[in-house]
């Protein structure tokens, strides 16, 4: 007995060595050395840098275009965030015994299969000024009043550029509530069912609090999407005007190689990790006080 055990422990670390070890060479060593550049004021191309203390992360707090990047980031999340309902919403319909369901789950998932950049591009003609698609729509709709410069305008184009982000990303969520719902116990449904419960309790009482997790998992791809949003504004307006819809990764990204900081740069990169740590554990903490209520 205490061989077998032996052999099964042997094979977890064999099993485990490689893992661990690639996590440590190229997720643990590079965060350490990105704490350590940020406080130097490397360049990118020297040899050398210098410790320059808390410069770089006073710098970050003070710089105005940072701060507007990060509200932008905000729109992407609440945007995202308001969807989640409706979102799961779809996925119980669809885990219904809905017509055509499967061909419905194939349409929902494919925009997120296509290549965000592809997808850029494709929405950048449909909302240019000039012929495009959805200005178009409008006028054979008879609202071309309500025409707008839609990637220009800095009061709407984040909004226009979260709601491509939400056609690109809503689908996957959909998939994602789906496979929880398919896990819910089918006693638990049908003795909920044999007592009389309708489609509404059912979703109320039976099917959103067995998916919590879930749930806790999709808040965290929001908040962690979000953050670190990137492809989109950049395809589609390079932040433009001005910093109007640039985000936070964008404009570090802009930081590094646009304007040869490579130290305030991993600044900004430490700080996006750690609000996503903080605001994933403060909603960790309140999705599993839910739970618990639950219980």
């Amino acid at each position: 007995m205490n061989s077998l055990v032996k052999k099964q422990r042997r094979f977890i670390l064999c099993a485990l060595a490689i893992p661990v070890l690639l996590l440590i060479c190229f997720v643990v060593v590079p965060a350490i050395d990105l704490i350590r550049m940020s406080f130097t004021n490397w360049d990118g191309l020297s040899s050398t840098s210098d410790f320059i203390k808390l410069d770089n992360y006073i710098a970050m707090f003070q710089d105005p275009d940072l701060w507007q990047s990060l509200k932008n980031n905000a729109v992407y999340f609440f945007v995202h965030l308001l969807m989640i309902p409706v979102e799961l919403g779809f996925a119980v319909l669809l885990n219904s015994k809905l017509r055509g369901a499967k061909f419905y789950k194939t349409m929902v998932f494919l925009p997120y299969i296509i290549n965000g950049v592809a997808i850029s591009y494709v929405f950048s003609y449909f909302f240019s000024p000039i012929n495009g698609a959805f200005d178009s729509i409008l006028e054979a709709l008879k609202l071309g009043m309500l025409s707008q410069s839609w990637l220009s305008d800095p009061k709407i184009v984040n909004f226009v550029l979260a709601f491509v982000s939400l056609w690109r990303f809503s689908g996957y969520h959909i998939i994602l509530f789906m496979a929880a719902l398919q896990s819910i116990s089918q006693d638990v449904v049908e003795a909920a069912t044999i007592d009389g419960a309708n489609s509404w309790q059912m979703f109320r009482y039976i099917q959103t609090p067995s998916i919590m997790l879930m749930v806790d998992f999709v808040l965290f791809d929001n908040i962690r999407g979000a953050m670190q949003v990137f492809d989109i504004p950049f395809v589609m307006t390079s932040g433009g005007p001005g910093y109007a819809s640039s985000t936070f990764t964008l404009y570090t990204i802009k930081t590094a190689f646009t304007f040869s900081n490579f130290g305030l740069a991993a600044t900004m990169a430490v700080a996006i990790m750690v609000m996503i740590v903080i605001i994933y554990v403060v909603q960790n903490k309140i999705i599993h006080g839910i739970i618990l209520k639950g219980e």
